[in-house]
């Protein structure tokens, strides 16, 4: 049994990942602070089965403030940090917001965690770090020095912290790469979910760029399954950080993503058409040779499949508004 202070608890991965960690047994303490980038109903509503644990004890209380963050830890336990402003076309709006959440606060759980002896953190990242100028597919050891948006560099500016917070503070750190996670409960804002909402209303949908646009979408399955992993990971693992790539191994065009959902959905959407938008990467592909070796990472859920659950919560939870 693990004892895990898991931020960003509400949260569409956060909340998935305090299932599995409970139902294998580990004590869970979520902190969460509701950011209003998208209703708090949403993130309560993430938190039901888990507030049903014995083992699970919830706290609201921003990632920034590490004396709080600190009260919440012994030596062993260790921590998940996915709490982050979400969004790369939001941060282009509000870049010192995005520095404050994503940057600021990961070295406010780094100096909690080295005040109270904390040996080892699992961070959520990006990859949006890998920017435009990545040859596909990605590899961990890129250099990852060209983010084109705020968002995007928060993130990296958050691994490079990380990194030096691992060196002086003798911490064993696995930065996870998230490559564009789709599937239950997924943020209202994210193409998927905004895209089946709209199709199954008969609304119309905007597409984005030229078409060639793609991406190496993941079932939130395969993520916790690699968070948790990476977990168990640190568990041995040599002082340092160590960045994974966590992605579906399927590189998803725009125009498959629209076939996939009106397929599922059983109705042919309506399209309409605009130019790309500023911070938009126009490819994510994940090389997940390194997270296979070391972590035996190996996404086990079909696009198709995927869509296809998706698609079957929604119509149970939310199409009735």
């Amino acid at each position: 049994m693990s004892r895990v202070l898991l931020t960003g608890a509400a949260g569409f991965i956060g909340s998935h990942l305090a299932e599995r960690l409970l139902a294998r047994g580990d004590e869970v303490i979520g902190v969460d602070n509701f950011d209003p980038f998208y209703p708090r109903a949403v993130k309560e509503r993430n938190l039901v089965a888990a507030r049903g644990s014995s083992r699970f004890s919830f706290h609201e209380i921003d990632a920034l403030r590490s004396e709080d963050v600190g009260r919440l830890l012994t030596p062993e336990t260790v921590v998940v940090h996915l709490a982050a402003k979400a969004g790369v076309r939001p941060s282009l709006q509000d870049p010192a917001g995005y520095v404050r959440a994503n940057v600021v606060a990961t070295q406010a759980v780094v100096d909690a965690a080295r005040g109270a002896g904390v040996t080892r953190i699992v961070f959520g990242s990006s990859s949006s770090v890998y920017g435009d100028d990545t040859a596909a597919p990605f590899r961990e050891d890129a250099p990852a020095v060209h983010p084109i948006s705020p968002y995007a560099a928060t993130k990296r500016a958050a691994e490079l912290l990380l990194e030096a917070g691992a060196r002086f503070a003798s911490l064993r750190v696995a930065a996870l790469r998230f490559f564009t996670v789709y599937g239950p409960r997924q943020r209202p804002d994210l193409a998927i979910h905004a895209f089946t909402r709209r199709i199954h209303a008969g609304e119309p949908i905007t597409l984005f760029g030229d078409g060639s646009e793609a991406r190496d979408y993941t079932y939130i399955d395969d993520i916790i399954t690699g968070v948790v992993a990476a977990l168990e990971w640190t568990r041995t693992a040599p002082v340092g950080l160590e960045i994974f790539n966590l992605g579906g191994d399927d590189v998803i065009p725009l125009h498959r993503l629209v076939a996939e959902l009106s397929a599922a959905l059983a109705v042919e959407p309506r399209i309409e058409r605009a130019g790309r938008q500023p911070g938009d990467v126009r490819l994510t592909s994940a090389d997940l040779t390194k997270s296979a070796r070391v972590l035996g990472y190996r996404p086990e859920t079909g696009f198709a499949e995927g869509i296809r659950r998706f698609v079957s919560w929604f119509r149970e939870t939310h199409a009735h508004q």
